[in-house]
């Protein structure tokens, strides 16, 4: 199995604009695509809002991000955007910020624990302050950020706190920075990551 990078952050953040970038200069990238599972559970009538057809929903979830992750693993580098992490800390979080405190990590162990099982070896947060996540929202009329607000609001001080206490994760502040630096430190970063380790 290769080396599995991964990009973070929040909503409107420059992920995408990164993982394009990325993938010009060559590099293999595995773009988040959840449109199988939204589909499947459009198909079955599932409601997130209540435990079970939450558990539902991101049972199917889970099971797209490992195929996504085996996919990548194939390769000997590859950079996901977004990736496992990014399920589990929306798995187990989300309830909380709509006011639930269903016991997710008990409803989806078996899942959670293939979900772990994923490995990236380094994670790249893209970070920026709400002001200026905000602003870039605003400015981008080509995506559908419905879901912005509560992302933002409700979802991402607590994920910044889970990635900033994990060891293998590396943070880029973007406020004032062009895209096309972000773009060109996160190219250094993925050289410096992907590099064989020294024997």
């Amino acid at each position: 199995m290769g080396r599995i990078l991964a990009l973070q952050g929040g909503m409107a953040v420059g992920k995408t604009t990164v993982a394009r970038f990325l993938a010009e200069q060559g590099v293999p990238v595995f773009p988040e695509d959840n449109s199988r599972p939204a589909a499947r559970c459009r198909a079955l009538g599932l409601d997130k809002r209540t435990r079970e057809g939450y558990s539902k929903t991101q049972r199917l979830f889970i099971a797209n991000e490992i195929e996504r992750w085996q996919a990548a693993a194939r390769h000997p580098l590859a950079v996901l955007d977004l990736g496992p992490q990014e399920i589990e800390f929306y798995t187990l979080h989300y309830p909380a910020s709509i006011g639930q405190d269903w016991p997710v990590a008990e409803d989806l162990a078996p899942e959670l624990a293939a979900l772990r099982r994923c490995r990236v070896d380094r994670t790249l947060f893209l970070d920026a302050s709400s002001a200026v996540l905000e602003a870039r929202c605003r400015a981008d009329a080509t995506r559908d950020r419905g879901f912005f607000a509560h992302s933002t609001r409700c979802l991402l001080p607590a994920k910044r706190a889970w990635f900033a206490a994990r060891e293998d994760v590396d943070f880029l502040a973007t406020d004032g920075l062009p895209a096309a630096e972000v773009c060109r430190r996160a190219l250094d970063w993925v050289r410096r990551c992907g590099a064989p380790a020294p024997r």
